[in-house]
């Protein structure tokens, strides 16, 4: 039989969370159990530094600007430029993962966050036989204990974390399903993005911990520049720079044995050997605003922004017989690659109709050498964390930014300079044109929007007073 298919994505977990990417204050015992049996990627990559243009590129297979779909679905802000449009929804004439999936038997399930538009384009309308937890929400509107209110999630017992009963949701899935039929579980928590929420016991863990290693938030935290988005800028970019975050650790742990139990569950019901499973994030770990909770050092900066800490993300893949335990992979890979890669593994032949950016990873899965090629971004947005609107490309090594607010370019090889810190455009100038005209000619061919000059622009800073509306620019 076609093996099951569990997908785990997290929304915000940044690339140094867990204990096996060299976390050395959250404990993450589960998922670095899993990584020791499976592969662990050390160069995978989100399509997209915020959340909805992932997840709309996880379930179509294309990168977040031939979607449509290219800022946080709800999102807004204007700076130095205007801000884009955007598509507020998956279309309806995406051929799903889910639905590709149906079609050749699977069950198919949704548990835990959507993001990608309202009714009419919720799981059910893309190829879900079930929808728990998934709707409009970017995050748990009343945050993460019952009750939630979730229009798609029955509340729990007073005090239940969210975390917790999508995973026994999904846990319960399993138990009932059909078994003469294969299953593709899409569990996506809502877990790490705000509130920043966790049982009170495990939160004082981590108090403890931070005050034994003499690690405290107030010399954590440093202030930076004025945002450049207008609604922000009379508010400093506060980047942290090592992780201490009790609360922020014990939502990590808590998902981690979250993510053991759900395991724990295939092995009882004798599934682990046919079952891959892909654990993955939607961005990179939020470092510079909103309380800051996380650290993504080496990497520079985090959710929001091109540089590495916010489109690197932690990924591992474990498939008993197929993937050779205790390996790593650093061929860059992108979330659009999950789609084909997925369909191969179930036997199913690409869609004919659907076209697809991703490029199949089970040569890498298998352990086999394969080149994946170039890996490209275009955020044409202003974040709320301090990044403005720029476009990428990694090719091997190397990796160029382009920003759009004055056309610059910066080039670093990542295998020398993880951090960023050495920006070679002026030196390797034959290298920096050579992957400015394939990020153009990429553009192009996918009609890329880019923002125009904003004629009501305000300088940011304390001086700027005079509010403006973002909606009349």
């Amino acid at each position: 039989m076609s093996p099951n298919i569990v997908f785990i994505l997290i929304d915000d977990l940044g690339w140094r969370d867990l204990g096996c990417y060299g976390s050395s204050f959250y404990e993450t015992p589960h998922l670095d159990r899993l990584a020791a049996g499976g592969m662990r990627f050390t160069d995978a990559y989100a399509s997209c530094p915020v959340c909805s243009p992932t997840r709309a590129s996880l379930m179509s297979g294309k990168y977040p600007a031939r979607v449509g779909v290219t800022q946080w679905i709800g999102g807004h802000a204007v700076g130095r430029l205007c801000d884009v449009p955007y598509l507020h929804c998956l279309p309806s004439n995406e051929r799903s993962l889910a639905t590709a999936l149906r079609a050749g038997g699977y069950q198919t399930w949704h548990v835990g966050k959507w993001h990608l538009g309202e009714r009419d384009t919720w799981p059910e309308q893309h190829g879900f036989d079930v929808n728990l937890g998934g709707c409009g929400w970017g995050a748990p509107h009343h945050g993460f204990f019952s009750p939630w209110h979730c229009p798609t999630l029955p509340d729990g017992p007073p005090g239940e974390h969210l975390t917790d009963a999508l995973t026994e949701a999904a846990r319960q899935l399993i138990r009932e399903r059909d078994s003469s039929r294969p299953f593709f579980l899409n569990l996506w928590h809502y877990a790490v993005h705000h509130p920043i929420q966790a049982p009170e016991p495990l939160v004082e863990k981590y108090r403890a911990k931070a005050a034994r290693l003499g690690l405290r938030d107030e010399d954590a935290l440093e202030p930076g520049e004025y945002f450049p988005c207008q609604h922000k800028r009379h508010e400093r970019v506060v980047r942290r720079r090592f992780q201490s975050h009790a609360t922020y650790a014990a939502m990590v742990e808590q998902l981690d044995t979250a993510i053991g139990r759900v395991l724990q569950t295939l092995q009882d019901e004798g599934l682990t050997d046919n079952t891959l499973v892909v654990f993955t994030s939607d961005n990179g770990g939020l470092a510079t605003a909103e309380g800051s909770p996380t650290c993504n050092a080496p990497l520079a900066e985090g959710k929001g922004w091109m540089y590495e800490g916010g489109n690197r993300v932690c990924q591992i893949a474990a498939w008993p017989g197929v993937i050779p335990p205790g390996t790593t992979c650093a061929e860059p890979t992108t979330s659009p690659d999950w789609y084909p890669t997925i369909l191969e593994a179930a036997e199913l032949p690409p869609d004919p109709v659907q076209h697809v950016d991703g490029v199949s990873l089970l040569p890498l899965l298998r352990g086999e050498s394969m080149h994946r090629g170039p890996v490209f971004w275009h955020y044409p947005h202003y974040s709320n964390q301090g990044g403005t609107p720029a476009a990428s490309v990694r090719d091997g090594d190397w990796k160029l930014i382009e920003f759009f607010e004055d056309g610059k370019q910066e080039l670093f090889n990542l295998r020398a300079d993880i951090g960023e810190t050495n920006d070679l455009a002026e030196q390797e100038t034959a290298r920096r044109d050579q992957l400015a005209a394939q990020l153009h000619a990429w553009q192009r061919e996918i009609e890329a929007l880019m923002p125009r000059k904003n004629p009501r622009w305000l300088p940011p800073g304390p001086a700027n007073a005079a509010e403006v509306d973002p909606a009349e620019v």
